[in-house]
């Protein structure tokens, strides 16, 4: 009967619950792009903007005056401003309109140092009067309100402005977001306003150390061992070592260092002197700045210049000192710095903006930071719970900042921001941080530093997403540590990429994933990898220096700093990687093999019947194949994915990781664990290592049988295989190459009454070749 709803049954099982899994959500989105937050729901606040005060009478003497707001239970203060009757603020804070506890708003003008209820004078503003702001609307101009002291008398005027706005409001990055449970201060305000961030460009600069020459040393009767030591700020690398009875010294070796603009830093080289096991002396050094350096992006040899060495302070004076070195000196604009790993690039464009001058970009990705939910409590604030939340998002140069919400387990956020995509193959990092620098009961924490705790990450390929489609799911923010896997909550996303141009998005897929100049003069995986760690601490240092400073903690976990640790559940996670990506060639064998015992004949008759046309007829074999994988493609079509990539638990092997094997992953290096530990970890990986070796052997003696073959290490099956290899150039060359696929193809695949349980006579015979295997130890 039409309209009757199924009637439900309480036995059935019910769907499974996956704790990890990526979730969709349907959030209501507002429509139209209202000032540019359309993948956010809008929010209200209360904007206040105080900006500076005059002509304050004070009868106690000279003061710091700062301003004071007060809206119900929120306090909020400004920076003081050093003895001075018309001090400048210039500050915004900013209220929640659903979280307001008043209907007026207090604005009290105090001295640092003042008593709780001593105050030079108020104002008092009914939030009933406060107009409403709507960008593009014109920024409110502030006006000159009246202060009274305890007496009701005029001590001064306060200028502010009031306002209800969004948080599409122009003022929302610098508001100072003060509906927390305790006072904010203007020290603390600077810690959780929200921010962008611009990454500095970096650059690859090399070194190359050719030779020194009139090298006097002190002792003149002592044979020389000398090296160049090459330094950029905390960079330090040297040549190895030149031992010469002549004055000059050669070394030819190329010094690789990471550098950010603007240079700050010079590059000093020093000769020195191995005098003994331990103790090395320099013979001269020369500072040179970064004006002296040439810029390549091309495989263009760089001229050599000559350095006048100067003697260090201290030193064994030398008569007539005329030392000087040989070196080049570039910047390597045609590669793209590696800060993060090659599977997570968000920027794939060289550093010389010569080479990515004029491109335009490709694409535009935005994303709206909504809310988490169920965060884990890793503070106790009033005898409960809490947390200090904040996200950054990182994508190429331009990194975002959330504001931190003070004290909440479920914190909205609700900001959105964009980037420019010039190649859609990369990766969009969301990292969300409990603010550690908050006390318990407000104010910054004093003492020694303490690091911000990772409650997740969440990571979005953009080549995965439909383009023009809102992407919204709740991710799962994971955590693995020592102790083992943890769910901290969950982040809720929107994610939107949308093409401007088709063409330039389908021309990504032909060109290379990274500048030319990686693959005209590769790099090292070694080299790779320690510039990629230099060029995390350069970023970290630069975003270390800012207004807001971005911790060195925040840098690292975004950046993977501590990918390339060994891990016990990261090598099986990868393994297994490779057995479930070579799973379909394993069914397709697996098929075949009972094709060939006939163990379905309707199926196998059918493979005998299309092998013959096949053969009949190759003109047909490759445009069969090609149109059997785009049927396969569109059958798979109903079965593609719907969600985004996320961690995913199962593939990681953190579920069934063992606590030893976590604890090991996350030793320091090195380690410091007692040494029964460490020996057990050791013959652990000893063992493991002796199954890995005799994997390895035993796919290196099959490959050397293989070429023994021919070799005449065995006169006997060289002279048996030579003349079988003549018998068959005679039967190939005699019968038509139909028939002998056709007999061969029908041989393979013969019925099992026609078979024997032992092996064939070809693989007798290949088992029975030599290999390498009597030369070892």
């Amino acid at each position: 009967m039409a309209g009757v709803l199924p009637r439900f049954d309480p036995f059935s099982p019910l769907p499974p619950y996956d704790e990890f899994g990526i979730k969709e959500t349907r959030p209501r989105l507002p429509g139209g792009r209202t000032g540019g937050y359309d993948l956010v729901e809008k929010m209200e606040y209360l904007y206040v903007r105080v900006v500076k005060a005059r002509e304050l009478k004070w009868s106690g003497g000279e003061f710091d005056p700062l301003a004071e707001l007060k809206l119900g239970s929120y306090s909020c203060t400004t920076r003081h401003i050093e003895k001075t009757v018309g001090p400048e603020w210039n500050d915004v804070f900013a209220f929640s309109r659903e979280r307001l506890q008043a209907s007026s708003l207090e604005v009290f003008v105090r001295g640092r140092g003042f008593a709780k209820d001593e105050y030079v004078g108020r104002k008092l503003f009914d939030l009933g009067d406060v107009p409403t702001r709507v960008p593009p609307d014109s920024a409110l101009a502030p006006m000159w309100h009246h202060l009274v002291d305890r007496k009701e008398e005029r001590c001064g005027e306060v200028m502010v402005a009031l306002w209800f706005g969004t948080q599409a409001d122009e003022c929302f990055p610098l508001a100072v977001h003060a509906d927390a449970a305790f006072a904010v201060d203007a020290k603390l305000a600077a810690h959780i306003r929200c921010k962008q961030y611009t990454v500095p460009r970096l650059w690859y600069v090399r070194v190359n150390v050719i030779e020194a020459r009139d090298v006097t040393l002190a002792d003149k009767a002592r044979v020389g061992e000398l090296f160049v030591r090459s330094r950029i700020s905390t960079q330090v690398l040297k040549t190895r070592t030149c031992v010469s009875r002549l004055p000059s010294y050669g070394w030819n070796e190329d010094h690789l260092f990471v550098a950010a603009e603007p240079f700050e830093d010079h590059l000093i080289v020093s000769v020195e002197d191995r005098v003994k096991v331990d103790k090395e002396e320099v013979i001269g050094h020369v500072h040179i700045p970064f004006t002296d350096f040439e810029r390549r992006w091309d495989t263009r040899p760089i001229r050599p210049r000559w350095y006048n060495l100067v003697q260090p302070e201290g030193a064994t004076k030398i008569d007539k000192f005329s030392c000087k070195v040989s070196v080049r000196l570039c910047l390597e604009g045609g590669y793209r710095v590696l800060s993060e790993p090659i599977h997570y690039l968000s920027d794939v464009r060289p550093a010389a903006r010569e080479l990515s001058h004029g491109r335009p970009h490709i694409g535009l990705v935005e994303l709206g930071i909504h809310n988490a939910f169920g965060l884990s409590a890793l503070c106790a604030r009033n005898g409960r719970g809490s947390c200090d939340a904040y996200c950054v998002a990182k994508y190429g140069t331009k990194w975002f900042r959330t504001h931190t919400v003070i004290d909440s387990l479920a914190p909205r956020f609700h900001q959105q921001c964009f980037w420019e995509v010039h190649d859609h193959c990369t990766v969009l990092t969301v990292a969300v941080f409990h603010n550690c620098q908050i006390g318990e009961k407000g104010g910054l924490v004093t003492g020694d530093p303490v690091k911000d705790v990772l409650l997740g990450k969440v990571r979005i390929r953009l080549s995965t997403l439909e383009a023009g489609r809102i992407h919204t799911h709740a991710y799962p923010l994971i955590s693995l540590h020592a102790g083992g896997i943890k769910k901290m909550g969950e982040l809720h996303l929107a994610v939107r990429f949308s093409s401007t141009t088709t063409l330039g998005l389908l021309q990504t897929y032909s060109r290379p994933h990274l500048p030319p100049m990686h693959y005209h003069c590769p790099l090292s995986v070694v080299q790779q990898e320690r510039l990629r760690l230099e060029a995390v601490a350069v970023i970290a240092h630069r975003l270390g220096r800012m207004d807001l400073p971005l911790r060195r903690e925040c840098v690292e976990h975004l950046c993977e700093a501590h990918g390339h640790r060994w891990s016990m559940r990261r090598s099986k996670a990868h393994f297994f990687r490779i057995m479930s990506a070579l799973a379909p060639l394993f069914a397709a064998i697996k098929w075949f093999v009972d094709v060939c015992h006939w163990r379905d004949p309707v199926t196998t008759v059918a493979v005998h019947i299309i092998y013959a046309m096949l053969v009949c007829c190759p003109n047909l074999i490759l445009p069969t194949f090609f149109l059997y994988k785009f049927c396969l493609g569109l059958w798979n079509y109903r079965r593609r994915p719907r969600h985004p990539w996320h961690v995913d638990t199962k593939v990681s092997h953190a579920v069934t990781a063992h606590l030893d094997e976590l604890d090991e992953e996350f030793d320091e290096f090195p380690t410091a664990r007692p040494h029964e530990v460490v020996r057990m970890r050791y013959d652990r990986l000893r063992s493991l290592a002796g199954r890995i070796q005799e994997m390895v052997g035993d796919v290196a003696a099959h490959v050397e049988r293989a070429r023994c073959v021919m070799t005449w290490r065995d006169p006997r099956a060289t002279t048996m295989y030579l003349l079988v290899c003549l018998c068959l150039a005679v039967v190939t060359f005699v019968a038509p190459f139909q028939a002998v696929a056709l007999l061969s193809g029908f041989y393979l695949m013969r019925h099992p009454s026609l078979r024997q349980r032992l092996p064939d006579v070809p693989a007798n015979f290949f088992r029975r070749l030599p290999c390498k295997v009597d030369c070892l130890l």
